[in-house]
């Protein structure tokens, strides 16, 4: 009887918890609404097989407990049952993957107006890039990858000339507007992580992956690397600050361009 108790209790405890904890969403700062809705579905269905199993085996532990002269009957199979079970497990299975084409859609599905920023990562620090007055992104290979050009743009197209540069510094980003990230890493396999932003995205050397989201709440928000990628892998943090459109612009104006960065390289070599 101590064990049926034990089971019980463990299912009233956990849904108390589930109900009851103030630990459930980090802070929103982004409007990935259906991927919450997802982990919600995917608990709901969690927690009634796991609720179901375990009230069973309570069940199965006090109706079959060891009684004097009683014997149990063999039955080496149940065609019936294990239709239900089979059934009932891919009912279950297909309700939660389901919803992930849906999400997986608008997860990569860009809004036509979201600006572009582009995150750098190298072992073991973030670099960001963002389009200057022109609007768009210069082209950029990691063959061309040296001390002096560390994100490995090309200087020969005037499109990244006028690139900001924001290397192991912070990444600003205004709120309310959508914002396409494109990930590239130059050495390992890395993996741009904002945990509030609720989304993450490899970085696989050789490609560049993306995914969009619009930060719905101003705030100052860790980047952490969420793919082992060496022994530093620990230490691998940023930061993220979603501003008002005001403080963004502000804060943009004194961040250096490429052309600044290649002028500031000849200037030191020429001394």
């Amino acid at each position: 009887m101590a064990v049926v108790l034990i089971l019980v209790l463990l299912v009233v405890g956990s849904i108390a918890f589930h109900l009851l904890s103030p630990w459930w969403w980090t802070p929103i700062a982004s409007n990935w609404s259906y991927i919450d809705n997802t982990i919600v579905i995917t608990f709901w269905i969690t927690g009634i097989v796991f609720t179901a199993v375990v009230l069973f085996i309570a069940y199965c532990v006090f109706r079959f407990r060891h009684r004097a002269g009683n014997r149990a009957a063999y039955q080496p199979e149940n065609k019936r049952l294990e239709w239900w079970l089979a059934g009932g497990t891919a009912i279950g299975v297909a309700a939660m993957l389901a919803p992930g084409l849906f999400v997986w859609k608008q997860f990569v599905t860009v809004p036509a107006d979201a600006s572009e920023v582009e995150v750098v990562s190298q072992q073991w620090q973030w670099s960001f890039r963002l389009p200057g007055a022109d609007g768009r992104l210069g082209r950029a290979n990691t063959r061309d990858v040296t001390a002096d050009n560390p994100l490995g743009l090309d200087k020969n197209d005037p499109a990244g000339l006028d690139d900001v540069i924001v290397e192991g510094g912070e990444l600003h980003i205004p709120a309310g507007k959508s914002v396409k990230m494109l990930l590239r890493s130059i050495d390992v396999l890395h993996d741009f992580y904002v945990p509030e932003f609720r989304a993450k995205m490899d970085m696989i050397p050789g490609t560049v992956t993306y995914y969009w989201f619009t930060p719905t709440r101003t705030g100052t928000f860790e980047v952490l690397c969420a793919e082992l990628c060496g022994v530093g892998h620990p230490q691998m943090r940023g930061t993220v600050v979603v501003d008002t459109d005001g403080n963004y612009q502000a804060w943009l104006e004194q961040q250096p361009t490429f052309a600044k960065s290649l002028a500031s390289v000849e200037k030191s070599a020429a001394k």
